[in-house]
């Protein structure tokens, strides 16, 4: 066997890209009147000419079949406070707003009061990867929204830095 199709353990994959520190997101879309959304950490650029931002998520999501259907979307980018928040969009069900203030973006999905920033988009392709999509959208809108520190989860591990 060679190194190309090695298996590799889960655990083990899991602690070691958990070296990798990556800030947090909840993906929002609105449909109806229901809005609907999960939290991302797998979220980063792509290209500024067209402008483009990545997200992957898991094959077992039952929100993103909902919010691919919608097929406009809010990245809403999450500060150090919104740590409780962001375990309420991590679990599987239930009504995840519930408490959460936000208001309608520009493109109409959810834009999450408190969040750093928010990337408005529309879905462009998606891509099967393993045992979760590599979703591609197009940005529409951009927004900073408050100054303060990012979510970030390190190890497993949700924390923040100081600035120097």
């Amino acid at each position: 066997m060679t190194a190309e199709h090695a298996v590799l353990d889960p655990r083990t994959m899991r602690d070691v890209m958990g070296n990798f520190c990556t800030g947090v997101t909840v993906i929002t879309a609105l449909d109806g009147d229901e809005p609907l959304g999960f939290a991302c950490q797998s979220f980063t650029s792509v290209s500024l000419e067209p402008p483009l931002v990545s997200f992957c998520p898991a094959r077992t999501s039952t929100t993103w079949p909902k919010i691919r259907e919608v097929g406009t979307l809010a990245i809403n980018v999450l500060a150090e406070s919104q740590r409780t928040l962001c375990g309420a969009f991590a679990t599987s069900g239930g009504n995840k707003f519930r408490g959460v203030r936000w208001s309608p973006g520009d493109n109409g999905a959810p834009a999450i009061d408190g969040a750093l920033a928010r990337v408005e988009a529309t879905i462009e392709a998606e891509h099967d990867a393993g045992d979760h999509t590599i979703v591609v959208a197009r940005v529409t809108g951009l927004t900073t929204l408050d100054p303060n520190s990012p979510l970030l989860f390190y190890r497993g591990s949700y924390g923040t830095f100081e600035n120097m």
